[in-house]
């Protein structure tokens, strides 16, 4: 019984992560063809994504917990494992090696991502600098901290 219910969780896991690494890809594609159409619903869906997927580890680790009592938690799912028989064993383990793959994959797309959008925000406030020398100055917080101008605000003349 504990092995179907790990099982379960662990196939909703990988699937689950790889739907995130799809969203992820169409966010990506999105914020370099600067498609900003429902962006804010895509990173919203993918905030669900990742409790969901939270959730399901919580309760994976519910099962190791319970089964192996009070072994150290990075081993546990080898202590689980060691349990099974050797068809269940590799049946399991093969579909966590599977799901760590995805997640390095997906975690990779994200890291990649994330230096994008760094990149892109710093040749923007290089630019934004050079066409606005005025917003160079510096500003600071009610609090006395030095905080950067707000460029929400600003309206842009669509004529240069």
């Amino acid at each position: 019984m504990e092995f179907e219910k790990c099982r379960d969780i662990l196939l909703r896991e990988n699937e689950l992560v790889r739907e995130i690494g799809g969203l992820q890809d169409v966010i990506h594609k999105a914020v370099v063809d600067r498609d900003w159409t429902d962006l804010e619903g895509r990173f919203s869906a993918l905030d669900d994504m990742g409790k969901e997927l939270a959730a399901l580890e919580n309760e994976r680790e519910q099962i190791f917990s319970q089964s192996l009592g009070d072994v150290d938690p990075s081993s546990r799912f080898y202590a689980f494992t060691a349990r099974l028989s050797e068809e269940q064993r590799k049946e399991i383990t093969e579909i966590y090696r599977s799901m760590k793959l995805e997640t390095l994959k997906v975690k990779t797309a994200g890291e990649a991502l994330m230096s994008y959008i760094a990149d892109a925000r710093i040749v923007t406030n290089g630019i934004v600098e050079a066409a606005f020398p005025e917003k160079k100055a510096k500003t600071y917080s009610p609090y006395g901290t030095k905080a950067s101008p707000d460029m929400r605000s600003m309206v842009l003349n669509q004529q240069f």
